[in-house]
């Protein structure tokens, strides 16, 4: 599905994200639409390591690296410099890119086995509390996805940290 463009929610530790291949352009307007979320704001993306962040991502700082062997997977968004291999849509056509690595067995092994990164917000119209169970999703999105990947109840049930590694020093845009 995710390959056909199509949209899909999955699990994290957090809370459940409304993935689309995000390498293909017209899949990640899809969130946008669904979630009724402005297209200026940009999408982190869900990876399954630092190797795929390097594909995504440029002058990877040596911090990045030792925040990955240290906090992922889990809840850690990092931002960083995109290498503009994405679709400017996934970053709202700025030059940044924020990346994390869940800790969810069934999203790791779909993100390992897909090859790409997912542009994944929370699955949720925007606005709304983030979703931590598979039925919170269709109750909210019903009509919108194709499908949910129920890993059940979301562990944390809050958004990741997001960490910004793109300005000196580092700083801290959300807690998580």
């Amino acid at each position: 599905l995710l390959r056909a463009g199509k949209l899909v929610a999955v699990p994290t530790e957090t809370v459940y994200g409304l993935a689309a291949d995000a390498t293909q352009a017209e899949a990640v307007e899809r969130i946008y639409a669904a979630k009724d979320r402005p297209e200026q704001k940009p999408l982190n993306v869900l990876v399954d390591g630092m190797d795929m962040v390097e594909t995504i991502c440029r002058e990877v700082p040596p911090l990045a690296h030792r925040l990955a062997e240290t906090f992922w997977p889990g809840p850690l968004t990092m931002i960083l410099w995109g290498r503009g291999t994405l679709p400017p849509v996934v970053n709202g056509g700025g030059d940044t890119q924020g990346v994390r690595c869940p800790a969810q067995k069934e999203t790791l092994e779909l993100l390992r086995t897909l090859g790409r990164p997912l542009a994944a917000p929370s699955a949720n119209l925007s606005g709304q509390p983030s979703p931590k169970t598979a039925q919170a999703v269709l109750e909210g999105l019903d009509g919108r996805i194709v499908a949910v990947l129920d890993g059940g109840r979301c562990d944390l049930g809050v958004e990741s940290t997001i960490l910004d590694l793109a300005v000196s020093p580092p700083r801290i845009l959300r807690q998580g």
